[in-house]
Protein backbone atom coordinates (compact mmCIF):
# COMPACT_ATOMS: atom_id res chain seq x y z
CA UNK A 1 0.00 0.00 0.00
CA UNK A 2 2.86 2.41 0.84
CA UNK A 3 4.45 1.60 -2.60
CA UNK A 4 1.13 2.33 -4.22
CA UNK A 5 0.63 5.50 -2.41
CA UNK A 6 4.20 6.71 -3.31
CA UNK A 7 3.50 5.82 -7.08
CA UNK A 8 0.10 7.76 -7.02
CA UNK A 9 1.89 10.41 -5.84
CA UNK A 10 4.83 10.76 -8.10
CA UNK A 11 2.46 10.23 -11.18
CA UNK A 12 0.47 13.26 -9.73
CA UNK A 13 3.59 15.67 -10.37
CA UNK A 14 2.91 15.86 -13.92
CA UNK A 15 -0.62 16.42 -13.11
CA UNK A 16 -0.46 19.35 -11.30
CA UNK A 17 2.07 21.13 -13.32
CA UNK A 18 0.16 20.53 -16.42
CA UNK A 19 -2.68 22.10 -14.51
CA UNK A 20 -1.07 25.00 -13.46
CA UNK A 21 0.37 25.55 -16.82
CA UNK A 22 -2.80 25.49 -18.49
CA UNK A 23 -4.15 27.79 -15.88
CA UNK A 24 -1.41 30.58 -16.84
CA UNK A 25 -2.10 30.04 -20.04
CA UNK A 26 -5.94 30.87 -20.03
CA UNK A 27 -5.52 33.45 -17.24
CA UNK A 28 -3.45 35.84 -19.70
CA UNK A 29 -5.97 34.55 -22.51
CA UNK A 30 -8.71 36.41 -20.82
CA UNK A 31 -9.30 39.86 -22.31
CA UNK A 32 -8.54 43.29 -20.41
CA UNK A 33 -5.58 44.35 -19.13
CA UNK A 34 -4.38 43.39 -15.71
CA UNK A 35 -3.28 47.09 -15.27
CA UNK A 36 -6.66 48.31 -15.46
CA UNK A 37 -8.63 46.32 -13.50
CA UNK A 38 -6.43 47.56 -10.75
CA UNK A 39 -6.16 51.27 -11.03
CA UNK A 40 -9.02 51.96 -13.08
CA UNK A 41 -9.25 55.53 -13.66
CA UNK A 42 -5.37 56.64 -12.41
CA UNK A 43 -3.95 53.94 -15.31
CA UNK A 44 -1.80 55.61 -17.34
CA UNK A 45 0.42 55.20 -19.75
CA UNK A 46 3.58 56.08 -17.15
CA UNK A 47 1.68 54.19 -14.12
CA UNK A 48 0.67 50.52 -16.42
CA UNK A 49 4.58 50.52 -17.59
CA UNK A 50 5.33 51.02 -13.49
CA UNK A 51 2.83 48.44 -12.61
CA UNK A 52 3.81 45.96 -15.50
CA UNK A 53 7.50 46.07 -14.47
CA UNK A 54 6.39 45.33 -10.51
CA UNK A 55 4.24 42.61 -11.34
CA UNK A 56 6.68 40.68 -14.16
CA UNK A 57 3.53 41.57 -16.87
CA UNK A 58 6.01 43.30 -19.09
CA UNK A 59 8.31 39.97 -19.74
CA UNK A 60 7.43 37.28 -22.29
CA UNK A 61 4.16 34.70 -20.83
CA UNK A 62 6.74 31.45 -22.04
CA UNK A 63 10.04 31.75 -23.93
CA UNK A 64 8.53 33.89 -27.11
CA UNK A 65 5.02 34.58 -26.33
CA UNK A 66 4.02 38.51 -25.28
CA UNK A 67 1.12 40.00 -24.38
CA UNK A 68 0.43 42.72 -26.28
CA UNK A 69 -3.05 45.05 -26.43
CA UNK A 70 -4.86 41.95 -24.18
CA UNK A 71 -3.88 39.45 -27.16
CA UNK A 72 -1.05 37.10 -27.39
CA UNK A 73 1.68 37.10 -30.29
CA UNK A 74 4.52 35.25 -30.68
CA UNK A 75 7.75 35.98 -31.47
CA UNK A 76 10.11 33.36 -32.91
CA UNK A 77 13.08 35.24 -32.74
CA UNK A 78 12.71 36.57 -29.02
CA UNK A 79 12.78 32.59 -28.26
CA UNK A 80 16.21 32.34 -26.97
CA UNK A 81 16.11 35.69 -25.22
CA UNK A 82 13.15 34.44 -23.23
CA UNK A 83 14.46 31.44 -22.51
CA UNK A 84 14.77 31.60 -18.70
CA UNK A 85 13.63 35.01 -18.66
CA UNK A 86 10.00 34.67 -18.61
CA UNK A 87 6.96 35.24 -16.11
CA UNK A 88 6.11 31.24 -16.64
CA UNK A 89 9.90 30.38 -15.26
CA UNK A 90 9.96 32.51 -12.80
CA UNK A 91 6.14 31.41 -10.93
CA UNK A 92 8.04 28.08 -11.28
CA UNK A 93 10.93 29.48 -9.30
CA UNK A 94 8.75 31.22 -7.13
CA UNK A 95 6.14 27.41 -6.29
CA UNK A 96 9.41 26.30 -5.33
CA UNK A 97 10.46 28.29 -2.89
CA UNK A 98 6.51 27.63 -1.82
CA UNK A 99 5.36 31.61 -2.20
CA UNK A 100 2.62 31.69 -4.38
CA UNK A 101 3.45 35.32 -5.19
CA UNK A 102 1.53 38.57 -4.14
CA UNK A 103 -2.11 39.11 -5.30
CA UNK A 104 -2.30 42.29 -7.62
CA UNK A 105 -5.48 43.58 -6.38
CA UNK A 106 -5.27 43.20 -2.89
CA UNK A 107 -1.69 43.99 -2.38
CA UNK A 108 -1.64 40.77 -0.24
CA UNK A 109 0.60 37.44 -0.25
CA UNK A 110 -1.67 34.65 -1.67
CA UNK A 111 -0.91 32.37 1.01
CA UNK A 112 -2.63 35.02 3.51
CA UNK A 113 -5.27 35.06 1.33
CA UNK A 114 -5.83 31.26 1.46
CA UNK A 115 -5.24 31.10 5.71
CA UNK A 116 -7.66 34.19 5.46
CA UNK A 117 -10.98 32.60 3.30
CA UNK A 118 -9.85 29.22 2.69
CA UNK A 119 -11.43 27.82 6.48
CA UNK A 120 -14.73 29.65 4.94
CA UNK A 121 -14.92 27.19 2.12
CA UNK A 122 -13.64 24.27 3.79
CA UNK A 123 -15.95 24.74 6.58
CA UNK A 124 -18.92 25.35 4.10
CA UNK A 125 -18.24 22.01 2.07
CA UNK A 126 -17.72 19.93 5.51
CA UNK A 127 -21.34 20.45 6.27
CA UNK A 128 -22.73 20.67 2.80
CA UNK A 129 -20.88 17.02 2.19
CA UNK A 130 -22.27 15.52 5.68
CA UNK A 131 -25.85 17.02 5.01
CA UNK A 132 -25.44 14.99 1.28
CA UNK A 133 -23.70 11.89 2.88
CA UNK A 134 -26.47 11.66 5.32
CA UNK A 135 -28.96 12.15 3.70
CA UNK A 136 -28.27 10.87 0.19
CA UNK A 137 -27.26 7.43 1.63
CA UNK A 138 -30.58 7.22 4.03
CA UNK A 139 -32.57 8.11 0.66
CA UNK A 140 -30.87 5.67 -1.44
CA UNK A 141 -31.12 3.05 0.91
CA UNK A 142 -34.76 3.36 1.40
CA UNK A 143 -35.39 3.55 -2.06
CA UNK A 144 -33.35 0.42 -3.24
CA UNK A 145 -35.01 -1.80 0.06
CA UNK A 146 -38.19 -0.54 -0.97
CA UNK A 147 -37.91 -0.57 -4.44
CA UNK A 148 -40.92 0.10 -6.67
CA UNK A 149 -43.25 1.42 -3.87
CA UNK A 150 -44.45 4.44 -3.39
CA UNK A 151 -41.23 5.36 -0.89
CA UNK A 152 -38.68 4.82 -3.83
CA UNK A 153 -41.02 6.94 -6.34
CA UNK A 154 -41.01 9.86 -3.24
CA UNK A 155 -37.24 9.50 -3.06
CA UNK A 156 -36.22 9.93 -6.52
CA UNK A 157 -38.42 12.16 -6.99
CA UNK A 158 -37.33 14.38 -4.51
CA UNK A 159 -33.53 13.69 -5.41
CA UNK A 160 -34.72 14.48 -9.13
CA UNK A 161 -35.54 17.95 -8.02
CA UNK A 162 -32.27 18.13 -6.17
CA UNK A 163 -30.70 17.79 -9.20
CA UNK A 164 -32.86 19.96 -11.35
CA UNK A 165 -32.88 22.74 -9.22
CA UNK A 166 -30.20 25.31 -9.85
CA UNK A 167 -27.88 26.47 -6.33
CA UNK A 168 -29.03 30.57 -7.17
CA UNK A 169 -32.47 29.56 -7.15
CA UNK A 170 -32.95 27.34 -4.29
CA UNK A 171 -30.50 29.55 -2.40
CA UNK A 172 -32.60 32.45 -2.69
CA UNK A 173 -35.69 30.79 -2.09
CA UNK A 174 -34.56 29.49 1.42
CA UNK A 175 -33.31 32.87 2.23
CA UNK A 176 -36.52 34.26 1.79
CA UNK A 177 -38.65 31.66 3.54
CA UNK A 178 -36.72 31.33 6.72
CA UNK A 179 -35.07 34.93 6.96
CA UNK A 180 -38.60 36.52 5.47
CA UNK A 181 -41.46 34.62 5.92
CA UNK A 182 -40.71 32.26 9.22
CA UNK A 183 -38.90 36.09 11.05
CA UNK A 184 -39.59 35.60 14.25
CA UNK A 185 -40.54 32.44 14.60
CA UNK A 186 -37.85 29.58 16.08
CA UNK A 187 -37.33 28.33 12.39
CA UNK A 188 -36.00 31.48 11.31
CA UNK A 189 -32.17 31.46 10.28
CA UNK A 190 -29.92 34.00 9.00
CA UNK A 191 -29.61 34.66 5.13
CA UNK A 192 -26.16 36.28 5.24
CA UNK A 193 -22.55 36.53 6.92
CA UNK A 194 -20.78 34.32 9.13
CA UNK A 195 -21.80 35.16 12.23
CA UNK A 196 -24.32 37.50 13.92
CA UNK A 197 -23.29 41.60 13.46
CA UNK A 198 -21.76 42.56 16.41
CA UNK A 199 -20.73 38.82 17.71
CA UNK A 200 -17.14 39.33 19.73
CA UNK A 201 -15.61 36.28 20.35
CA UNK A 202 -11.62 34.72 20.92
CA UNK A 203 -9.00 33.04 18.64
CA UNK A 204 -7.48 29.90 19.56
CA UNK A 205 -4.02 31.53 20.70
CA UNK A 206 -6.07 34.09 22.36
CA UNK A 207 -8.18 31.47 24.31
CA UNK A 208 -5.16 29.12 25.07
CA UNK A 209 -3.21 31.80 25.96
CA UNK A 210 -0.73 31.28 23.27
CA UNK A 211 -0.27 34.40 21.42
CA UNK A 212 3.55 34.66 21.04
CA UNK A 213 2.97 31.49 19.05
CA UNK A 214 4.98 32.26 15.49
CA UNK A 215 5.79 30.18 12.23
CA UNK A 216 3.26 27.09 10.67
CA UNK A 217 1.96 26.33 14.04
CA UNK A 218 0.56 29.73 14.34
CA UNK A 219 -0.66 29.30 11.17
CA UNK A 220 -2.74 26.21 11.39
CA UNK A 221 -4.09 27.92 14.54
CA UNK A 222 -5.41 31.00 12.68
CA UNK A 223 -6.45 28.21 9.97
CA UNK A 224 -9.07 26.68 12.82
CA UNK A 225 -9.61 29.90 14.42
CA UNK A 226 -11.25 31.17 11.49
CA UNK A 227 -13.30 27.78 10.87
CA UNK A 228 -16.07 29.27 13.45
CA UNK A 229 -17.86 25.88 14.48
CA UNK A 230 -14.36 24.38 15.22
CA UNK A 231 -13.24 27.38 17.46
CA UNK A 232 -16.31 27.09 19.16
CA UNK A 233 -15.47 23.60 19.70
CA UNK A 234 -12.06 23.63 20.97
CA UNK A 235 -12.17 26.58 23.15
CA UNK A 236 -15.06 25.71 24.24
CA UNK A 237 -17.28 28.56 23.35
CA UNK A 238 -20.72 27.04 22.95
CA UNK A 239 -22.48 30.46 21.68
CA UNK A 240 -19.87 30.69 18.85
CA UNK A 241 -20.67 27.21 18.16
CA UNK A 242 -24.24 27.83 18.11
CA UNK A 243 -24.31 31.04 16.00
CA UNK A 244 -21.56 30.37 13.38
CA UNK A 245 -23.73 26.71 12.77
CA UNK A 246 -27.21 28.99 12.94
CA UNK A 247 -25.38 30.63 10.02
CA UNK A 248 -23.94 27.81 8.23
CA UNK A 249 -27.33 25.50 7.36
CA UNK A 250 -29.35 27.53 4.54
CA UNK A 251 -25.68 27.61 2.49
CA UNK A 252 -24.96 24.31 3.54
CA UNK A 253 -28.42 22.81 2.21
CA UNK A 254 -28.08 24.98 -0.80
CA UNK A 255 -24.36 23.75 -1.91
CA UNK A 256 -25.10 20.23 -0.67
CA UNK A 257 -28.14 19.44 -2.57
CA UNK A 258 -26.99 18.49 -5.81
CA UNK A 259 -24.46 15.75 -4.66
CA UNK A 260 -26.89 14.56 -2.06
CA UNK A 261 -29.74 14.05 -5.60
CA UNK A 262 -26.44 12.71 -7.42
CA UNK A 263 -25.27 10.25 -4.10
CA UNK A 264 -29.00 8.98 -3.22
CA UNK A 265 -29.36 8.10 -7.23
CA UNK A 266 -25.69 5.89 -7.46
CA UNK A 267 -26.11 4.42 -3.79
CA UNK A 268 -29.95 2.80 -5.01
CA UNK A 269 -28.73 1.63 -8.67
CA UNK A 270 -25.50 0.25 -6.85
CA UNK A 271 -27.12 -1.14 -3.60
CA UNK A 272 -30.04 -2.79 -6.19
CA UNK A 273 -26.89 -4.39 -8.00
CA UNK A 274 -25.69 -5.51 -5.34
CA UNK A 275 -29.10 -7.09 -3.50
CA UNK A 276 -29.63 -9.17 -7.34
CA UNK A 277 -26.33 -11.39 -6.78
CA UNK A 278 -25.98 -14.94 -5.20
CA UNK A 279 -24.40 -14.40 -1.86
CA UNK A 280 -27.06 -12.13 -0.83
CA UNK A 281 -29.95 -14.60 -2.12
CA UNK A 282 -27.65 -17.26 -0.27
CA UNK A 283 -27.53 -15.06 2.51
CA UNK A 284 -31.63 -14.39 2.70
CA UNK A 285 -32.06 -18.22 2.42
CA UNK A 286 -30.06 -19.17 5.71
CA UNK A 287 -32.67 -16.52 7.65
CA UNK A 288 -30.91 -14.24 8.04
CA UNK A 289 -32.59 -10.64 9.02
CA UNK A 290 -33.43 -8.47 6.12
CA UNK A 291 -31.58 -5.78 8.18
CA UNK A 292 -28.41 -7.98 8.42
CA UNK A 293 -28.05 -8.34 4.82
CA UNK A 294 -28.48 -5.08 3.45
CA UNK A 295 -26.31 -3.83 6.16
CA UNK A 296 -23.42 -6.83 6.83
CA UNK A 297 -23.61 -8.18 3.71
CA UNK A 298 -24.58 -5.49 0.61
CA UNK A 299 -23.64 -1.93 1.89
CA UNK A 300 -20.31 -2.93 1.91
CA UNK A 301 -19.86 -3.79 -1.75
CA UNK A 302 -22.37 -0.96 -2.33
CA UNK A 303 -20.13 1.50 -1.61
CA UNK A 304 -17.71 1.14 -4.33
CA UNK A 305 -19.46 3.81 -6.67
CA UNK A 306 -20.84 6.20 -3.83
CA UNK A 307 -17.54 6.72 -2.14
CA UNK A 308 -16.19 7.78 -5.79
CA UNK A 309 -19.18 10.34 -6.16
CA UNK A 310 -18.52 11.23 -2.81
CA UNK A 311 -14.80 11.70 -3.56
CA UNK A 312 -15.45 14.15 -6.60
CA UNK A 313 -18.49 15.85 -4.84
CA UNK A 314 -15.51 16.43 -1.82
CA UNK A 315 -13.41 18.36 -4.83
CA UNK A 316 -16.51 19.94 -6.37
CA UNK A 317 -17.72 21.63 -3.41
CA UNK A 318 -14.00 22.89 -2.41
CA UNK A 319 -13.89 24.61 -5.88
CA UNK A 320 -17.18 25.24 -6.74
CA UNK A 321 -19.03 27.25 -3.93
CA UNK A 322 -18.89 30.67 -5.96
CA UNK A 323 -22.67 30.96 -6.66
CA UNK A 324 -23.05 29.86 -2.67
CA UNK A 325 -20.80 32.10 -1.63
CA UNK A 326 -21.61 35.32 -3.20
CA UNK A 327 -25.97 34.41 -2.58
CA UNK A 328 -25.18 34.01 1.01
CA UNK A 329 -22.24 36.80 1.29
CA UNK A 330 -19.70 34.11 2.19
CA UNK A 331 -16.03 35.51 1.79
CA UNK A 332 -14.41 32.39 0.29
CA UNK A 333 -12.10 30.50 -2.50
CA UNK A 334 -15.58 30.73 -4.62
CA UNK A 335 -15.43 34.24 -4.16
CA UNK A 336 -12.42 35.24 -4.06
CA UNK A 337 -11.82 33.43 -7.12
CA UNK A 338 -14.82 34.83 -9.05
CA UNK A 339 -13.17 38.72 -7.64
CA UNK A 340 -9.81 37.41 -9.45
CA UNK A 341 -11.11 36.71 -12.99
CA UNK A 342 -12.94 40.08 -12.93
CA UNK A 343 -9.91 42.13 -11.68
CA UNK A 344 -7.46 39.80 -14.44
CA UNK A 345 -5.53 38.93 -11.27
CA UNK A 346 -3.53 36.52 -12.73
CA UNK A 347 -1.29 35.83 -9.20
CA UNK A 348 -4.49 34.66 -7.43
CA UNK A 349 -6.16 32.79 -10.10
CA UNK A 350 -3.26 30.75 -10.23
CA UNK A 351 -2.14 29.66 -6.70
CA UNK A 352 -6.53 29.13 -6.30
CA UNK A 353 -6.27 26.51 -9.68
CA UNK A 354 -3.18 24.76 -7.57
CA UNK A 355 -4.82 24.41 -4.81
CA UNK A 356 -7.83 22.93 -6.89
CA UNK A 357 -5.70 20.41 -8.66
CA UNK A 358 -3.70 19.23 -5.22
CA UNK A 359 -7.09 19.00 -3.30
CA UNK A 360 -8.49 16.78 -6.81
CA UNK A 361 -5.16 14.43 -6.08
CA UNK A 362 -4.97 13.60 -2.64
CA UNK A 363 -8.78 13.22 -2.70
CA UNK A 364 -8.78 10.74 -5.68
CA UNK A 365 -5.88 9.34 -3.34
CA UNK A 366 -7.78 8.93 -0.48
CA UNK A 367 -10.79 7.48 -2.29
CA UNK A 368 -8.13 4.76 -4.17
CA UNK A 369 -7.09 3.84 -0.62
CA UNK A 370 -10.58 3.29 0.48
CA UNK A 371 -11.15 0.61 -1.76
CA UNK A 372 -8.78 -1.37 -0.91
CA UNK A 373 -10.81 -0.96 2.68
CA UNK A 374 -14.10 -2.07 0.92
CA UNK A 375 -13.54 -4.14 -1.36
CA UNK A 376 -10.49 -7.37 -0.14
CA UNK A 377 -9.94 -8.06 -3.81
CA UNK A 378 -8.72 -4.97 -5.04
CA UNK A 379 -5.58 -4.81 -2.04
CA UNK A 380 -5.26 -8.05 -3.99
CA UNK A 381 -4.78 -6.96 -7.23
Amino acid sequence: MIRFIIRRLLVSIPVLFGVVFIVFILARLVPGDPCVAALGERATPASCAAFNSRFGLDKAVIPGLFRENSALVFRLDQVPATLVDNQFTAYLASLARFDLGDSVSNRKPVTQLLLERLPTTVELTIYALIFAIVVGVSLGVISAYRRNSSADVGTMVFANLGVSIPVFVLGLVMAYVFAVILKGTIFALPPSGRLSPGFRFETIPEAWGVEGVTGPLRSILDFLSNMYTVNGVLTFQFDLLIDAGRHLILPAIALGTIPMAIIARITRSSLLEVLGRDYIRTAQAKGLRPRLVLVRHAMRNAMLPVVTIIGLSVAGLLSGAVLTETIFGLTGIGLTVFESITSRDYIVIQGMALLVGIIYVVVNLIVDISYGYLDPRVRVS
